[in-house]
């Protein structure tokens, strides 16, 4: 029976990391180490984390590093075949373990497995959407474009991809193994997923059904989204020292897709104005997106002029019928697909 290593950085989660690591223990798959790292949490987090005598259980501290630097610190220490990560704020189904170990098992070839995720608010309420990516086929070109495991709570990796993808550095004063970069605050796992498909010889594949609890923080700043873009643009720039050709070929289209996903975030986050100038960055920086995924694009395009231009009650309606529908049809879709 094959070990699984759950990491789980730890950094002001104090709402949540009860149930976060509740919903680990509830676990069916049980051959299991829990490794949580302590990133100089200013809160109780830790606290409550000792409340759990659960052998399976350790508590590694260090000095803030960040969530790339915590996730690098727990592979470090983990001993397990494969390596499951869990952000401290979101949640697992009972049986998601089982299912990912069942599908690494079954497909030797497939070094990285994941599974969708549905929307939850802050107090863990369903919200009734879910992030529905591409499942197979995943390419570099793709990666850089999008990113189809969604968060850093869906995957379950094989240590020996993350050996494969390995570097050594002094960072912080002592020569250590790196995994995911932590010169990364945002955007470091796309950057490792789009490492992985180029330097190894190992596949992403996801699973159709919804087994991580994906929670949405309603007080995001549009600032955000400009550092997020910036982010995006190192990787596009680290990615091209080691393969600029695919670069070369798919920087232009990735960046306006990229620009069309901040836009969407722009209206989750209610600034129409910022949706607006994004969605019109991304059309004049590639204006095919148009034609190669209109439904997306033009979902896009109406979402942040109606948010632009309806006073706010009126656009919150038509939102809520919206969000409705759309969740309605991707359970149906995620129904089908575990039947087929």
């Amino acid at each position: 029976m094959k070990k699984v290593s759950v990491i789980i950085p730890v950094y002001n989660v104090e709402p949540y990391i009860a149930q976060t690591l509740e919903s680990v223990l509830a676990q069916t798959y049980t051959n299991l180490e829990i490794i949580i790292i302590d990133d100089e949490t200013p809160d109780r987090s830790i606290d409550i984390c000792r409340r759990y005598s659960d052998p399976r259980i350790q508590i590694i501290q260090q000095k803030n590093r960040g969530l790339a630097g915590a996730r690098n610190t727990g592979i470090r220490h983990a001993t397990g075949d494969y390596i499951a990560l869990l952000d401290s704020d979101d949640l697992w189904l009972p049986h998601k373990l089982q299912r990912q170990v069942e599908h690494l098992e079954a497909s030797p070839q497939i070094g990285v497995s994941f599974c969708r995720s549905a929307f939850i608010d802050d107090l863990g309420k369903p919200l009734g959407t879910y992030q529905m990516p591409r499942l197979r086929n995943i390419t570099a070109p793709y990666l850089m474009c999008r990113n189809p495991i969604g968060n850093g709570s869906a995957p379950m990796i094989r240590r020996e991809v993350f050996e494969a993808i390995a570097y050594t550095g002094d960072r912080y004063g002592v020569i250590e193994q790196f995994y995911f970069d932590d010169s990364f605050r945002q955007s470091e796992d796309i950057e490792c997923w789009i490492r992985i498909v180029i330097q190894t010889g190992w596949k992403i594949e996801g699973i159709s059904e919804a087994m991580t609890l994906y929670r949405v923080n309603a007080g995001g700043l549009s600032a955000n989204i400009l550092k997020q873009l910036e982010s995006w643009e190192q990787v596009i720039a680290k990615t091209r020292t080691y393969a600029p050709e695919i670069v070369d070929q798919w920087e232009q289209r990735a960046r306006a897709y990229q620009l069309r996903y901040l836009a969407r975030r722009a209206v989750r986050l209610k600034d129409g104005t910022m949706a607006v100038k994004l969605i019109h960055r991304a059309l004049r920086t590639n204006w095919q997106i148009l034609w190669e995924e209109p439904q997306r694009t033009l979902i896009s395009i109406v979402a942040a002029y109606l948010l632009f231009l309806l006073p706010k009650p009126i656009y919150s309606w038509s939102e809520a019928i919206a969000l409705k529908v759309t969740g309605a049809s991707q359970k149906r879709q995620i129904l089908q697909e575990g039947l087929s």
